[in-house]
């Protein structure tokens, strides 16, 4: 994998430091199910940029993400790209191919140097045949990205733009901002082209309404980063469907 690195911890040692369990499917394991795991655990270090995997790839697993901000992605017919979701530390990437054993539907792509642990299918699988209760909570997080998906195309096929990219700055803030003296940054330093994607609409349309929102006072636009200056301004320009980008918390 081009722009991979050789990542030299081990993972029961990244997993104990983390605090995630990967989006509550993997909490309240046992010790000995907890080593068990990260036994068939395999770290893969990534520089920013990096495919993670590509629409049509054969699936041979999935991955834990530990550290950096992914983008799941899929092209349309025209060559564009949207954003299905960002994912960041403690999410699960991949896990929708896990049962049917088909190829990637949609690509995977690090915004940031990130850390991941990739887990083979077969193990995981048989991972999950003795500990149900793991797969029960994967089928529930299937469950709500299923429900998730269908209100992101309704929003994208009957919201202006305006209300698209409001709704995209919204959420990034959600998953990944903070608050700062100038106000709530977004958290992801992010070209334009990313945020068109995730908005579902052209990079000049995207450029077009920040450019706006800026000279009407909402958002500051320093290099790459958005801050937005008056969140409650933006809310009320977003549609109120709750699309959300990330599953673990914040």
């Amino acid at each position: 994998m081009r722009g991979a690195k050789a990542e030299t911890l081990r993972a029961a040692d990244l997993c104990a430091q983390c605090p995630h369990a990967c989006a509550g499917i993997l909490a309240d394991l046992s010790p000995v199910s907890r080593v068990e795991l990260e036994g068939v655990m395999r770290p893969v270090s990534l520089e920013a940029g990096t495919t993670v995997f590509q629409e049509g790839m054969p699936a041979f697993g999935l991955y834990l993400v530990c550290r950096g901000k992914i983008k799941l992605a899929k092209r349309t017919g025209r060559g564009h790209s949207q954003i299905l979701k960002l994912l960041g530390p403690g999410e699960i990437l991949g896990e929708k191919t896990m049962f049917d054993r088909e190829c990637y539907t949609c690509y995977a792509k690090t915004l940031e140097p990130s850390l991941l642990m990739f887990i083979p299918r077969e193990e995981f699988l048989s991972f999950l045949r003795r500990h149900p209760e793991v797969a029960l909570r994967l089928l529930e997080r299937l469950s709500r990205e299923s429900k998730m998906y269908g209100e992101r195309l309704v929003e994208i096929t009957s919201r202006s733009a305006r209300e698209r990219v409001a709704r995209a700055l919204l959420e990034l803030a959600q998953a990944f901002g903070e608050e700062t003296p100038e106000g709530w940054d977004i958290g992801v330093e992010l070209p334009r082209a990313e945020l068109a994607e995730m908005a579902g609409v052209s990079t000049e349309t995207a450029i077009r309404v920040l450019s706006e929102f800026r000279e009407r006072g909402l958002v500051a636009l320093p290099g790459r980063r958005i801050v937005i200056l008056r969140v409650d301004e933006v809310r009320r320009l977003a549609h109120p469907f709750r699309i959300f980008l990330r599953e673990g918390p914040a």
